[in-house]
């Protein structure tokens, strides 16, 4: 017997028909319901509260389609298999990737399909009920994929992201540089039904406008100088997961009405190509510009903005919510720990204050970067005001002790002298790690090798 507590609503507006399906599904286990059209079933869902929804498309009072929107709206709605007997391609798209059905079966009903779909969205809505579930004890608790904040703002951000993951919207995400945009597009990803699909995200800035629509669209072989053979797009890359369209501000306009076009019609060509290619792919975009000024200034489609801006999630710059501070270290320092063979247990009350006192232009990548470079220095216990780069300690009164050994070099010694002592030195505060002091050092791996192999010779030779 199959999933015998499961609960399944089944609406259609031909009596026999429905009476046929309820029982065939009561057949495998299922505890059923039925409803004449959409109106019903929404009756019927508050009562009965279905695991899944199964429904004709076409119904008197309130057909399918309006059924689904309605479902949209409910907070925890069940999963919806759309049954009809006009299908095409269009209308799947439609129902699922626009209205968010589970899926779309054809009329005659092949019992053994309708069987394995109905496993399927039940497993579907129980990942979905726990990811909610799950999103509101981690966020409730200033935690939400690898962002961390508890200030007014990120939770604001963490709400927002909650609702708008499992639903199939565009959604803009906009903050300035280092504020975890990214890591807010990796967050609505995972908390989507599109989790186990890929995640591609491609930086609209870092490439030339002669390369950015072969990234996007692909191009055939021979299509241009240098395209020496076929490559996918990162539509097509995405299909069935999430594409973030990252620092979409700096995209230039002739592709920007492109993107427009494959947007609306979900459909791709690539360079030198001669046929249209379908894709099943989510859109996220983010910016640190202002796009709607952009827009007013002509430097940024209008079409396109509205597009796009479906949905808004913002993401407060590091200087509004520095009370994130301390919960923001707390969960860094174990990655930077394990990847760095450290084992740094805190930081110091000193070293806080520098930090809390620092204005964070870069933001979390800043902060990140500069708590990156204490652990490698500090290497174990306490970060100290010595350890943290210089450019945040600007301003303060300096510290009465460094927390790192001191070095002394005799007057007379040449450079490869003292540049042996002070790496011999570092080594030996690092515990011998190389990789550290390479860091500490401000130089590659590589050359540290390299200078250790060459102190080596000089001894053999001696």
């Amino acid at each position: 017997m199959e999933q015998t507590r499961a609960r399944v609503l089944v609406v259609d507006d031909e009596a026999n028909q429905r009476s046929a399906l309820a029982s065939m599904i009561s057949g495998w286990g299922y505890e059923t319901q039925a409803a004449a059209d959409g109106l019903e079933a929404l009756d019927r869902i508050e009562s009965f509260k279905p695991s899944v929804v199964v429904s004709d498309l076409m119904m008197p009072r309130m057909d399918g389609p309006e059924l689904l929107r309605r479902l949209g709206e409910i907070e925890g709605a069940p999963p919806a298999i759309m049954l009809t007997a006009f299908g095409s391609i269009e209308t799947a798209i439609e129902m699922v990737h626009n209205l968010g059905a589970y899926w779309f079966l054809e009329k005659p009903l092949q019992p053994g399909a309708l069987r394995i779909l109905l496993k399927r969205a039940l497993e579907h809505g129980r990942l979905e009920a726990e990811n909610e579930r799950l999103g509101r004890q981690l966020s409730s608790q200033g935690v939400l994929g690898e962002m961390s904040g508890s200030s007014a703002g990120m939770k604001e951000a963490f709400i927002l992201i909650r609702q708008v993951a499992p639903t199939s919207a565009t959604v803009l995400i906009t903050g300035e540089s280092g504020t975890g945009k990214e890591l807010a597009a990796r967050a609505i990803h995972g908390l989507s039904p599109r989790a186990a699909g890929p995640f591609v995200a491609l930086n609209c800035a870092a490439l030339p406008e002669t390369l950015i629509e072969s990234e996007l669209f692909g191009h055939e072989k021979g299509a241009y100088t240098g395209a020496v053979e076929r490559r996918s797009g990162c539509f097509e890359l995405a299909t069935g997961g999430t594409l973030l369209l990252d620092e979409i501000g700096d995209m230039p306009l002739a592709t920007q009405s492109k993107l427009l076009r494959v947007l609306e019609e979900r459909k791709v060509r690539r360079l030198g190509g001669s046929k249209e290619i379908a894709v099943d792919v989510r859109v996220l975009a983010s910016t640190n510009a202002n796009l709607a000024l952009a827009k007013s200034e002509g430097r940024f489609r209008e079409d396109l903005f509205f597009r796009l801006n479906v949905f808004q999630v913002h993401l407060p710059p590091l200087r509004d919510r520095i009370d994130d501070l301390g919960q923001l270290c707390a969960a860094m320092l174990p990655e930077m720990n394990a990847r760095h063979s450290c084992r740094v247990t805190s930081i110091s009350p000193a070293a806080f204050d520098i930090l809390r006192n620092h204005e964070w232009p870069g933001n979390v990548r800043e902060l990140r970067n500069a708590l990156e470079r204490a652990v490698i220095i500090a290497g174990h216990d306490e970060i100290q005001p010595a350890h943290l780069p210089r450019f945040a300690q600007a301003g303060l009164p300096a510290q009465p002790e460094s927390a790192l050994p001191t070095l002394s070099v005799s007057v007379g010694s040449t450079v490869a002298q003292a540049e042996r002592t002070l790496i011999e030195a570092t080594l030996r505060h690092t515990d011998g790690n190389r990789t550290r002091a390479a860091a500490i050092l401000g130089i590659s791996i590589k050359t540290l090798f390299n200078k250790l192999k060459e102190y080596e010779s000089s001894a053999l030779g001696q």
